[in-house]
């Protein structure tokens, strides 16, 4: 049986804090204290130093701005390491800019595509509402920069610059759902498949047009110049963003596999899933493997151990502090501060949206104690002015919790893993905890 709160439970209430010493002690010091600070724990802080056994040479922190760029980032900072040993580079990046065009107009395309699909059904239809209230954004995935990558391959970043739109995203974002809702509304009100795929292409072309004034033009061609470590000077011409790719990168993207741990009963593990309705470039889906996290951990020790960088996905809001550069749940003793117990499971975070993955870094280094590991060391996308010029330290307690992805090369996966990568993929729902963005 419902009720309301009673005059007599909040006299009780009342009661019961007024005699908590320690509570009201703790209100008097948080008028002038942030949470966050209240909570610290010193004595953590010598665990979270920035010193690894396990610690690759990696260039500077990039920065995504007012973004939510991070997945594009980590992954192109990831493969700008073997171009810039390759040639020789302090220095370098990729165009962000450039992968975030093509992703923006083919997201754009696939939303056309889904709400055509759907018409039909009436509007509070959760699949069609789900589609509508997301829109396009920033975020995505792994294999959706894999899809990117494979069509439309990549520039340098002096082939196309950041602008103010590129690095300031909200502004265009919103008018661009707002024309893509538009077509939603109107589609269904038209019968004629002719007509249909008119609407959608006009609208298609127009998106197109708001991104090149915003982004600027995407280069078909384009002349790669740099200067090496030896301060010698080199210049190839006429390069396309594909031979780009071909001559400078040269990364095989399809021997990468996408690992998540998901321990929840709906997921069981070794299982190839999908999200539905998940995706930028029509036809390619986003497949994740499913496994224990002792697994996911190995192969993210044995890539590491190689000397290469690993693209993973987490949640970056839970225990945390951006200046001084750490994410770890001992350093934060918020049980003391409230008397209250926060602890939940992982499995129990997902299924009440306690907890999702929304953020994409680089593994870079590792600690390990007897084998063990016990923190780690992370490369950022929010710039080099915060944390360690941009770097953070992740203990591994947060890791447990709080790291759902990790992007290896297949090589590193056990035999049970392999044996189902061409297994049939799982389609899970769009609002599925795995289908968040980073």
């Amino acid at each position: 049986m419902s009720s309301s709160i009673s005059k007599t439970l909040l006299q009780i209430m009342e009661a019961e804090y007024n005699d908590d010493k320690p509570s009201v002690a703790m209100r008097h010091a948080l008028q002038k204290t942030d949470i966050q600070q209240a909570a610290g724990v010193q004595e953590a802080m010598g665990g979270l130093q920035s010193y690894f056994s396990i610690d690759i040479r990696t260039l500077p922190a990039t920065n995504q701005q007012r973004t939510g760029r991070c997945w594009i980032f980590s992954a192109l900072n990831m493969l700008r390491e073997k171009t810039a040993k390759d040639l020789k580079l302090d220095r370098f990046e990729f165009s962000q800019n450039y992968t975030a065009f093509w992703d923006k107009l083919e997201k754009s395309n696939f939303f056309l595509e889904s709400v055509l699909e759907l018409r039909d059904r009436p509007w509070d239809d959760r699949t069609l509402s789900w589609i509508n209230s997301q829109g396009i954004g920033d975020g995505g995935q792994w294999d959706m920069f894999t899809a990117i990558t494979k069509k439309y391959g990549l520039v340098p970043k002096d082939a196309m610059p950041e602008t103010y739109a590129s690095s300031n995203t909200r502004t265009l974002t919103s008018l661009m759902n707002r024309r893509l809702r538009r077509f939603a509304a109107d589609i269904k009100e038209v019968n004629d498949k002719t007509e249909q795929k008119a609407m959608k292409e006009r609208c298609l072309s127009e998106i197109y047009g708001m991104l090149c004034t915003s982004f600027g033009v995407p280069p078909k061609t384009f002349d790669f110049e740099y200067v090496d470590k030896d301060n010698q000077y080199h210049c190839v011409r006429d390069l396309t963003p594909s031979s780009f790719y071909e001559q400078f990168v040269g990364i095989n993207l399809d021997d990468y596999v996408s690992l998540i741990h998901s321990p929840r009963v709906e997921t069981p593990y070794y299982r190839l899933y999908t999200v539905k309705y998940l995706g930028n470039v029509k036809g390619t889906p986003v497949r994740y493997l499913n496994v224990p996290l002792d697994e996911l951990k190995k192969a993210v020790l044995c890539q590491l151990k190689d000397n290469t960088v690993v693209w993973f996905g987490c949640d970056c809001g839970k225990f945390g502090n951006r200046q001084e550069g750490y994410w770890a749940p001992e350093a934060f003793d918020f049980e003391a501060v409230f008397e209250v117990d926060f602890s939940i499971s992982k499995e129990k975070a997902l299924h009440t949206g306690e907890s999702a993955m929304n953020h994409a870094m680089l593994f870079t280094g590792v600690n390990l104690v007897d084998g063990v590991p016990t923190k780690w060391k992370i490369e950022n996308s929010w710039g080099d002015k915060i944390a360690r010029e941009g770097y953070f330290v992740g203990s591994d307690v947060w890791f447990d919790r709080y790291v759902y992805q990790a992007v290896v090369d297949k090589k590193y996966l056990s035999d049970e893993a392999l044996a189902i990568l061409d297994e049939k993929l799982i389609e899970l729902e769009p609002w599925d905890p795995m289908g968040t963005l980073a």
